[in-house]
């Protein structure tokens, strides 16, 4: 029988990019702009975002940059610290606390363009306890050996493996997030939808984080993919946001930011919407698993 229930819980876009590139071959490396994707983001109701700087030639001098975007929208803005692998090979543990300290960022982001993580770049994930949002660029092999070898690292996948549309990848990185509890993959830029189905019926909507890609994808319409997979409120709930607060959590910077977030639920950072919905008990979520 449908109960009338009121939907509590925040939407997190899980993977956008803000700031500026030096390189300025590509739109990716050249500037990401804020203000159209914040406008967009606002209207989709989307209430908080994970930002990561475009591609630079200095990563700490781009997150330094994102750090103080950052601060300029801390009710909207979480900000996750890039690193490559190879060239910032030794200063990798450094890079990261810095970010976490100074700008209070709460993961790490790996593109495989750049080199794919290193275990200098896992102890640093594991040392702090955030999770690492890695781009495998097709290559969905690379997690076979990142998640047997660090059980205790959350790695999150964009594009379910691949941006290109390689079907192989994203059936192999839905194998990935079934087959290991700590492997997860977002949602951002899938074209091909049935591959989301899949993922849902195969690992679950514990396995599955909502992101956009932006700002050059319209985060609305990411947004509208979700909502077209036919999910339960609970589900719905993980998948836009549950998921990835879940993960944050493990930092000792979440838990510092408890008091932020209390204060900020105050100022109407909450979505509330009435719809008849039938709850599903075994997927049930706490509501507190909702708010970050």
């Amino acid at each position: 029988m449908a109960k009338l229930m009121i939907e509590h819980y925040q939407i997190i876009d899980c993977h956008c990019h803000a700031g500026i590139g030096d390189r300025m071959t590509a739109p990716w490396n050249t500037v990401a702009p804020l203000k159209t994707y914040l406008r967009r983001a606002k209207a989709a109701g989307i209430d908080k975002t994970i930002v990561i700087p475009p591609f630079h030639s200095n990563y700490a001098e781009a997150n330094d940059h994102l750090g103080r975007l950052v601060a300029r929208y801390p009710h909207r803005l979480v900000g996750f610290a890039f690193v490559h692998a190879k060239r910032d090979a030794g200063r990798i543990v450094e890079m990261v606390g810095r970010a976490l300290k100074n700008w209070r960022f709460r993961g790490i982001k790996v593109h495989g363009f750049d080199g794919m993580p290193t275990r200098e770049v896992c102890e640093a994930a594991r040392r702090f306890r955030v999770p690492m949002l890695v781009d495998v660029v097709s290559r969905p092999e690379v997690v076979d050996m990142l998640a047997p070898q660090y059980p205790d690292v959350n790695f999150i996948i964009p594009h379910l493996g691949s941006f290109t549309d390689d079907w192989k990848a994203h059936q192999q990185v839905i194998y990935q997030i079934a087959r290991y509890p700590n492997v997860y993959a977002d949602t951002s830029a899938v074209r091909q939808f049935d591959y989301l189905l899949q993922a849902i019926q195969r690992a679950g909507p514990r396995k599955l984080l909502f992101g956009s890609d932006g700002p050059w994808t319209h985060p609305g319409l990411e947004l509208h993919k979700i909502q077209l997979l036919g999910l339960s409120f609970d589900q719905r709930a993980m998948v836009l946001g549950g998921n990835v607060l879940h993960l944050l959590r493990r930092s000792p910077f979440g838990r510092e930011e408890s008091e932020i977030t209390r204060a900020e639920e105050h100022a109407h950072h909450l979505r509330s919407r009435s719809q008849l919905v039938t709850p599903d008990q075994s997927q049930a979520v706490p509501e507190s698993e909702y708010h970050l």
